[in-house]
């Protein structure tokens, strides 16, 4: 999308520092650590947040980065934690157009992002309307790998669903207690229902056309979607180092967003338990899986 304006580079330099400082390392879910020099979070600490490197986000701070990216300016709105007119003024300095209410929305509330982090033993993600990841802390990232090795358009869960790219190869082998069935019809009516609410989402119509030309199966689904509400599911993953583990997976909706928050747990005192536990300390690197 080409810029909607001149971007106001002293204005998105100054945002970005700005905001920056104001957010605190607990409400990103990062420990405070040794005493700080200066308030708010450190660049490093953003960047890895946002996706970027210290570098480029270096640039933008000090006006040499003149013309970020939609992806990069929704990518720092949410780890700066912005609220709706924050997330708008930001894309303006950038000289950008706001995202519109016609469109798939990546705003997360700040409230929904602090959950996020401070759940740090909770695997939990959210996702847009048509089931692109925008966040997730730690534990989601090692139980389910890395979203950042991927590409933004491959963070989607029905490109892992119904694709053979990228996304489906990233995907860790997965099963569930409702049936993979009923969970795929559910998540295809959900993008049913968002191309009917979001008629002028380019990126959503693309998404559509290029599943249901590759896949035989999300082109059926598409023909017989009917509204599927997500119920609690026991789901197991084929984690590559601690083997399969078996967790409760919730999805909730957020009041005034479109957006769906997925959690997983277990039962304390269960080896599924003790498998997450052992995630979280290692992020999911230098175990033996489970049975070796």
């Amino acid at each position: 999308m080409p810029p909607a304006t001149t971007p106001d580079v002293p204005t998105l330099a100054h945002l970005l520092r700005t905001w920056r400082d104001r957010l605190a390392p607990g409400d990103v879910g990062l420990a405070a650590g040794a005493r700080r020099r200066a308030p708010g979070l450190r660049r490093e600490e953003l960047a890895q947040l946002a996706g970027l490197s210290v570098d480029y986000l270096l640039r933008l701070e000090q006006g040499r980065a003149t013309h970020p990216s939609p992806h990069v300016v929704a990518a720092l709105a949410r780890s700066l934690q912005l609220s709706r007119s924050e997330r708008d003024r930001l894309h303006r300095a950038a000289g950008l157009l706001p995202p519109q209410d016609s469109t798939v929305s990546a705003h997360v509330p700040a409230g929904v992002q602090r959950l996020v982090a401070r759940l740090g033993d909770v695997p939990v993600a959210v996702f847009a309307a048509d089931w692109t990841l925008l966040t997730c802390n730690a534990l989601w990232t090692a139980l389910h790998g890395d979203p950042a090795a991927l590409l933004p358009r491959d963070r989607n869960l029905a490109r892992a669903l119904f694709g053979d790219g990228d996304a489906h190869a990233a995907r860790h082998p997965t099963t569930s207690a409702n049936g993979t069935d009923a969970f795929e019809a559910a998540v295809v009516a959900d993008l049913r229902d968002a191309a009917a609410r979001y008629p002028a989402d380019t990126r959503l119509r693309a998404l559509l056309d290029d599943l249901r030309a590759r896949s035989p199966r999300f082109a059926a689904l598409w023909r017989t979607a009917t509204p599927a509400p997500h119920t609690t599911d026991r789901k197991t993953i084929v984690h590559p180092v601690v083997g399969p583990i078996t967790l409760d997976c919730d999805v909730l909706g957020v009041p005034g967003a479109d957006l769906r928050v997925v959690a997983y747990t277990a039962a304390g005192g269960t080896p599924d338990a003790d498998a997450l536990a052992l995630l979280a300390v290692t992020g999911g690197q230098g175990v033996a899986p489970a049975g070796s």
